[in-house]
């Protein structure tokens, strides 16, 4: 009894056993009737083949010798064998006596009876007239009990063997034709069956196929779905059966696994968006800005003219680049101009401690980076490094290819930082949170996750620190070209 929930193999086992069982049974019953035919017929045609063996030269074997016999009494030894008579006669009754023994019907066996009593009178008359043949005298009588006895017993013997042929004959054709009629319900039955058979393999069939396609097609549709981006489907397949509900079960946890990366992605990538929000908001920082203005306004009174254009132009380069038309990546160029526009614009604040470098070749200019990936170290450097030493600081920024990367080095001979300082920046640069306490901290942590996020985690920076001596971070990129 098939249900909801059970194994497709058992419908399937379900189906060969309505196929097969009533198959095989018709066979074995076809079997049987050929090898009961088979049984019956080899008996009959045994019957036939050992009575027919007597009905050919029986009564003339007989018949001759019992004549040389009665005619020539004293050289009857020299011309015939005067024993085969009665070795003859106790051949057939042994063989009748069988038959008779084997017989399953009356007739059958009061035919042979009668055969074995004529066998039985026939030893009689053999004996009794070889014993008269030696008398002399005898042999008008002698011939007399050959036609009467002899010859007449024999074609009697003869007849009823025939008799029993004919009725083991009849016996053949009866049973022909009731294996005809067995063949012919035979035939009927299997017809039958085999009807039977077809039709419930073809509506067991059509269930388990109609069952197994619309579980497959419903995990066909919410594939559809899943793979249109809805990852809150799920196959219901539970009361399918177990290969099916085990399947759905595998893709109801295969779109929850790919669901929640999604999910984690699109929280990676707010996470990021914010992240360069803050960035931007960062390098338009009101008080650098501010400061800015105010050191153009104070320029422009002192009718320092060339230095008003060079402070607005640095200015305008800053900000471009800083906005750069929505873009994520920029060139190296466009990164090297951003920086040498901010330590510019810096250095007429801070010219008093102020030196700086940039060092890249021009075979990196054409290859991409982050945007905003450098600007932030090295406004670290100065506000974390040449401000927080007394006297002159200088920033130097570097860069190279080397092994199918781009290194970048933003070094400063400023205050430096202690072990422990350090490995607290580290620990703050390295952190999962967005938010981090330490506002030195977060330009670090905002360009090691971006560049993880946007290259991959074994790409970053790395920062090493000597105290009252300077600090360098390297930063390693793979090397794009634009």
């Amino acid at each position: 009894m098939m249900h909801k929930g059970s194994s497709l193999n058992k419908r399937i086992n379900v189906l060969l056993v309505v196929c097969f069982v009533p198959l095989t049974i018709v066979a074995v019953y076809l079997l049987s009737l050929v090898l009961r035919f088979s049984e019956r017929y080899d008996a009959i045609v045994s019957n036939i083949t050992q009575a027919n063996e007597y009905n050919i030269s029986f009564k003339e074997d007989v018949d001759y010798t019992m004549y040389v016999i009665v005619a020539n009494s004293e050289r009857a030894e020299e011309l015939v064998d005067t024993e085969l008579p009665n070795r003859l006669i106790t051949q057939a009754r042994r063989a009748f006596e069988g038959l008779a023994e084997e017989a399953d019907g009356d007739y059958a066996k009061n035919q042979l009876a009668r055969i074995v009593k004529s066998l039985d009178t026939l030893e009689d008359r053999v004996t009794e007239i070889k014993q008269d043949a030696q008398i002399s005298g005898m042999y008008d009588k002698n011939m007399e009990r050959l036609d009467l006895d002899i010859r007449i017993l024999t074609q009697l013997i003869q007849e009823q063997i025939q008799e029993y042929i004919y009725h083991e004959a009849t016996n053949l054709e009866a049973l022909r034709a009731g294996v005809r009629a067995d063949v012919a319900l035979a035939v009927r039955l299997s017809i039958l069956i085999i009807a039977v058979v077809l039709v419930g393999a073809l509506v067991l069939g059509r269930k388990i196929t109609r069952h197994l396609t619309s579980g497959i097609q419903q995990l066909r549709t919410v594939t559809k779905k899943a793979g249109h981006g809805d990852f809150t489907v799920r196959a219901g397949l539970e009361d399918s059966d177990e290969e099916l509900a085990e399947l759905g079960e595998g893709f109801n946890q295969m779109v929850e696994r790919i669901g929640n990366l999604v999910e984690d992605i699109r929280v990676e990538q707010l996470n990021l968006r914010s992240m360069e929000l803050k960035l931007l908001q960062a390098q338009i920082n009101p008080h650098f800005l501010y400061n800015t203005l105010d050191t153009i306004v104070w320029l422009a009174e002192a009718n320092q003219t060339e230095q008003v254009v060079m402070m607005v132009t640095a200015l305008s380069d800053f900000f471009r680049t800083t906005l750069s038309k929505g873009r994520d990546y920029i060139t190296v160029q466009e990164e090297e101009s951003h920086i040498r526009s901010y330590l510019k614009i810096q250095q007429f604040r801070y010219q008093d401690i102020l030196d700086y470098e940039i060092d890249i070749p021009e075979e990196m200019h054409h290859y991409q980076i982050l945007k905003l990936t450098l600007q932030p170290l090295v406004e670290n450097a100065l506000y974390h490094g040449i401000k927080n030493k007394r006297g002159k600081g200088r920033i130097l920024v570097t860069g190279y290819l080397e092994s199918g990367r781009m290194v970048f080095l933003v070094q400063d001979n400023g205050q430096g930082m202690t072990g422990e300082r350090l490995a607290q920046v580290q620990r703050e640069m390295n952190k999962n949170e967005t938010d981090t306490g330490d506002p030195s901290g977060f330009g670090l942590f905002n360009v090691v996750q971006r560049i993880k996020l946007n290259y991959g985690a074994q790409y970053g920076i790395w920062i090493s620190s000597t105290f009252m001596e300077g600090t360098e971070v390297r930063v390693e990129l793979p090397a794009i070209k634009n």
